[in-house]
């Protein structure tokens, strides 16, 4: 008798991977909301900073 080989289609596992992923991240994302809100705006202020350029000239 012959064993009967069983094909898996694994095609699906990426996708599965990486939606785990995002959720993880998403997660994070909101549980640190206020660090990171705040961390972002200290970057835009810095890099948009009218004085920091204006005395670079």
């Amino acid at each position: 008798m012959r064993k009967a080989k069983i094909r898996r289609n694994k095609k699906g596992m990426g996708t599965v991977e990486i939606v785990i992923i995002i959720a993880v991240l998403v997660a994070l994302a909101l549980l640190f909301r206020k660090g990171l809100t705040e961390y972002g705006q200290k970057v835009m202020d810095y890099c948009f900073d009218d004085a920091r350029i204006e005395s670079a000239f």
